[in-house]
């Protein structure tokens, strides 16, 4: 059965993509800790991130990093956060998001989905293909 993920990367369900390549993409949680939070994840849906081959996982992490760098230069903020949960959704997903103290590694502290302005969802995602040099759908220009 797909994931709420693999449904998002597929396109049949929206996503407000920032990064995709052929094994990965990176896309705005629709429950942000603060806006910028994206998610990284794997094409392949692979429930845990410990059953993830490592060549993947290395991809995935490289990934992450230039996305975490991305979210630092879009949004100032002190660091960029890094969380693996997983609990969610049942499909591997590494959370990375702006962070200026531990407030963000506590995901029940997020926006639910009917609380974000999609304005400014918007506008973070803009920001984050601006820093990453990515087009509406994540891909390199």
């Amino acid at each position: 059965m797909s994931s709420v993920f693999t449904k998002i990367i597929e396109g049949d369900l929206p996503g407000r993509f920032v990064y995709r390549d052929d094994r990965a993409v990176a896309f705005l949680s629709i429950e942000p800790v603060a806006y910028g939070h994206v998610l990284v994840v794997p094409v392949e849906q692979v429930d845990k991130w410990t059953d993830i081959a490592p060549e993947l996982w290395a991809h995935l992490n490289d990934v992450a990093q230039t996305v975490g760098r991305a979210v630092i230069e879009a949004f100032g903020s002190a660091r960029a956060g890094y969380l693996i949960a997983g609990f969610e959704v049942p499909h591997a997903h590494i959370h990375v998001f702006p962070a200026d103290d531990m407030s963000g590694y506590d995901l029940s502290a997020a926006i639910p989905a009917d609380k974000t302005d999609p304005a400014k969802m918007d506008e973070a995602a803009e920001k984050l293909r601006a820093a990453l040099d990515t087009d509406s759908e994540g891909r390199p220009r």
